[in-house]
């Protein structure tokens, strides 16, 4: 059973949508992975795809992508008024 590559965390269940397969680990790490994997091979791609540069680059992306999401893309509020300069 493949654990999670950053805390070791079991893996908890597997989702499959539409083709697509996603591994859910105790930790709420949810990666997608090629359903085509044997279960040799899903911890050493875990390791690979995930780490090779560091939990840190791998955190960091996501939270680039998250900050970008709720700032500018689809989770962004609507523009509302300006507030008053003196309204400090």
């Amino acid at each position: 059973m493949p654990t999670c590559p950053f805390c070791g965390a079991a893996e908890s269940d597997r989702i499959t949508v539409e083709g697509r397969r996603f591994l859910v680990f105790a930790c709420m790490f949810t990666p997608e992975v090629d359903p085509k994997l044997g279960e040799a091979e899903l911890e050493s791609y875990l390791q690979r795809s995930f780490t090779r540069e560091g939990a840190n680059a791998y955190f960091r992306g996501m939270c680039d992508r998250m900050h970008f999401f709720l700032t500018k893309g689809e989770g962004a509020p609507a523009p509302g008024p300006t507030p008053p300069e003196d309204a400090a």
